[in-house]
C-alpha cells in the first residue's frame, strides 16, 4: 500500500493526521531502492502515521497539515549537487528521478531548500535530516561546486537532527523519544546541536579550523572515517562557532531477521499514480523487477561513500526471504519472467564475512580486500550460488540477472569455487555483458584508488572468456573507468587508453570523471592534495585536464583516439 501523498489517503486509511511528514527531492517510487520509503513503511509497520511530500515546490509543503511529531527531509537517493550538476560544474539536463526525466524538480543542496520551506509554513515542529545528502554532509565537508569547506549541513539547514547512514533505528528511536518527551540527545545514529562538548567524545578540529588549514582539515576526515563502525566507533564533537555539532556513535547494524523485515514490507514497487502524469520515471525501469540480496560493502573503493553511509560490515538476508520477494514478483499480473538484478552494493559479497569484524568491528590498520584479500574474510560463493539456483528454479522465473557487478579480486580468491561460480555466471546470470569497475590500468593509480591491480582484471577476463566459449556463449565484460582521481596524470589515462585497446580488446565509450563527493577518502586526497598518511600527490583541477584526461581513453566518431 501506498504512503499517504494526500489528505484523502491517509483518511482512506483511518488517519485524522499525521505523525510523521517526509519530504523527498524524489519522485514518489514505492520501492525499498527508495530510501524515503524504506523509512516512510518502516515507521508505519511499526505504528506511526506518515505521509510523504515529493519533490514539492512552496506551496506543496502544507498539503498534509503539520505534523505531531516531526518532519523528515531528504534531498533523495542522490545528492542533489551531484544530480543536477556535471563533475564540471555543468547543469545537467536529465533526472531520472523526476517524471519525465527532466530536471526542473530538484533544487541545488535541496536538504537546505526544503527545511526552508517548512521552516515559512511551520516553526514548532523539529525537522530531522536524513538521507545521502545530510548523512555525506554531517560534519565540515568539503564541496567542490563551491570549492570551499562548508559547514555541517545541520548548521547550514536550520535543522535540529540528522539521522545518518541507513537510519531505520535511529528514526524509530527519534520518533519514540519524541512521542514520549524523552531527551534523544543519547540516541545512536544521530546528529545535533549544543552549546557544549559532549563528555566523553572525541572533539574534530573545529569548522574554521578545517576552513582555513587543509592539514586540519585532513586530521578531522581521518578522525571522523575511523569512527563510523558500530561496534568501535565513539561520539564525536566538531565546533561551528560558539556551538558545537554532536555525531553520537552509529546505530547497530540490523540482524538478518530484522533486514528481511525491512525488505518484507508492503511496496508496491511502483510509481505512484498521481505522478506518472508527467512522464514515465526512468529510475524505475532501472530497478524493475530487482531484489536487494544484502547491504554494506566492504570492498574500500576509496572514492566510494558506501563505507561511509551504508557501513564496511556486509548484512546478508536470508534466502528464504530473497526466494518469497522473487515468488511474489513471479505472481504480478504482466512480470515478464525475468528478475533483472540479484544483488547489492557489490553482489558476490552475498553471505560472505568476516568473523572477527561481526564481533570486534572493522580493524582500523587495514582493509578488507586491499591491498589483497584478507585471509580472515574466507571467501566462500557457495551462498550466492545456492541463492541464484534456488532463485532460477522459481516457478514462472525465466531469467535471474546478476547486473550489479562483482569483485573480480574476490572469485580470484575463492581458490575452490572460483571456476564453478564464474561458469555458473556465464551460463545463467548475464544478460549479455557483465559490470565490473576496474576503473584503472595504472597499479600507481589503482593504489591511491583502493583498487586491486590490473593483473587480477586480466586473469578474471581470462576466465570469463574460457568459460563463454566453454558454453557457446558471446557475452562481454563492461568495464567502468574513471579519469582525473586523485593522483592521476594524462600519461596515466594515455596508458588506459593503451591497455584498453590492447589487452581488453575494446574502445570505451564511457570514462567517468572523478567527482568529489562529500566525505569519500578520495575528496580529502582532492582537496588536501594528500593521501590518508600524508604523502602528497598530483591532482588535476582544471576543467579542460580532466576533459583531456577521459578523451584520451575514449575515441572520436572517426575511430582515431583524441589529442
Amino acid at each position: 500500500m501506498f504512503i499517504p501523498t494526500t489528505l484523502q489517503e491517509a483518511e482512506e486509511r483511518g488517519w485524522k493526521s499525521l505523525d510523521i511528514i517526509l519530504i523527498s527531492g524524489d519522485t514518489y517510487y514505492d520501492t525499498s531502492y527508495n530510501g524515503s520509503a524504506v523509512i516512510g513503511h518502516w515507521l508505519i509497520d511499526n505504528g506511526y502515521k506518515v505521509g510523504i511530500i515529493p519533490q514539492p515546490k512552496e506551496e506543496d509543503i502544507g498539503k498534509l497539515g503539520v505534523p505531531n511529531l516531526f518532519w523528515s527531509v531528504s534531498a533523495g537517493c542522490v545528492d542533489s549537487m551531484v544530480a543536477n550538476r556535471t563533475p564540471t560544474g555543468k547543469i545537467r539536463n536529465d533526472d531520472d528521478f523526476t517524471p519525465g526525466g527532466i530536471n526542473n524538480r530538484r533544487p541545488d543542496r535541496a536538504t537546505i531548500s526544503y527545511t526552508n520551506m517548512i521552516k515559512k509554513f511551520c516553526k514548532d515542529r523539529p525537522i530531522v535530516l536524513g538521507g545521502i545528502e545530510a548523512s555525506l554532509r554531517r560534519i565540515a565537508h568539503y564541496d567542490v561546486w563551491s570549492d570551499s569547506v562548508r559547514r555541517s549541513i545541520l548548521f547550514d539547514a536550520k535543522a535540529d537532527y540528522i539521522t545518518y547512514g541507513m537510519a531505520e533505528f535511529s528514526n524509530l528511536a527519534l520518533a519514540d523519544s519524541l512521542r514520549d518527551g524523552d531527551d534523544p540527545s543519547q540516541i545512536r545514529g544521530i546528529c545535533y546541536i549544543s552549546k557544549e562538548m559532549k563528555e566523553g567524545y572525541i572533539e574534530l578540529p573545529s569548522y574554521e579550523e578545517c576552513s582555513g588549514d587543509m592539514e586540519k582539515f585532513a586530521s578531522a576526515y581521518r578522525e571522523f572515517y575511523h569512527n563510523c563502525d558500530p561496534i568501535t566507533a565513539k561520539g564525536l564533537c566538531q565546533k561551528h562557532g560558539n556551538r558545537y555539532l554532536v555525531q553520537n556513535p552509529p546505530q547497530r547494524d540490523p540482524t538478518t531477521g530484522e533486514l528481511d523485515r525491512i525488505y518484507s514490507l508492503d511496496y508496491e514497487n511502483r510509481v505512484h499514480p498521481s505522478f506518472l502524469k508527467d512522464g514515465r520515471v526512468k529510475a524505475a525501469d532501472t530497478v524493475k523487477n530487482s531484489i536487494t540480496t544484502h547491504r554494506g560493502c566492504y570492498g574500500g573503493c576509496n572514492y566510494c561513500a558506501i563505507a561511509v553511509h551504508q557501513g564496511r560490515r556486509v548484512i546478508s538476508r536470508s534466502e528464504d526471504s530473497i526466494v518469497k520477494e522473487i515468488e511474489k514478483f513471479s505472481k504480478k499480473n504482466g512480470f515478464n519472467g525475468i528478475i533483472y538484478d540479484l544483488g547489492g552494493p557489490t553482489a558476490n559479497m552475498y553471505g560472505i564475512e568476516c568473523k572477527k569484524k561481526m564481533e570486534k568491528g572493522a580493524c582500523e590498520d587495514k582493509q578488507c580486500l586491499f591491498p589483497e584479500v584478507c585471509r580472515s574474510l574466507h571467501v566462500d560463493h557457495t551462498a550466492q550460488m545456492r541463492l541464484l539456483k534456488r532463485a532460477r528454479n522459481v516457478p514462472g522465473v525465466r531469467k535471474v540477472f546478476v547486473t550489479s557487478g562483482i569483485r573480480y579480486d574476490m572469485v580470484l580468491a575463492d581458490a575452490d569455487h572460483k571456476i564453478d561460480y564464474v561458469d555458473a555466471i556465464v551460463k545463467n546470470h548475464v544478460s549479455g555483458q557483465l559490470k565490473v569497475a576496474p576503473e584503472h590500468s595504472s597499479d600507481r593509480v589503482l593504489a591511491i584508488m583502493g583498487k586491486p591491480g590490473k593483473d587480477q582484471l586480466l586473469d578474471f577476463k581470462d576466465m570469463f572468456d574460457d568459460s563463454n566459449a566453454e558454453f557457446g556463449k558471446k557475452q562481454f565484460l563492461t568495464y567502468y573507468l574513471m579519469a582525473a582521481h586523485p593522483g592521476c596524470t594524462q600519461r596515466d589515462m594515455d596508458e588506459l587508453g593503451r591497455f584498453c585497446r590492447s589487452k581488453l580488446k575494446t574502445n570505451p565509450e564511457q570514462v567517468q570523471i572523478f567527482t568529489p563527493t562529500p566525505s569519500t577518502v578520495s575528496t580529502m586526497m582532492y582537496c588536501t592534495g594528500r593521501t590518508m598518511d600524508g604523502g602528497e600527490l598530483f591532482v588535476e583541477r582544471t576543467d579542460s585536464g580532466k576533459q583531456a584526461q577521459k578523451d584520451a581513453v575514449i575515441k572520436r566518431g572517426d575511430g582515431h583516439e583524441r589529442r
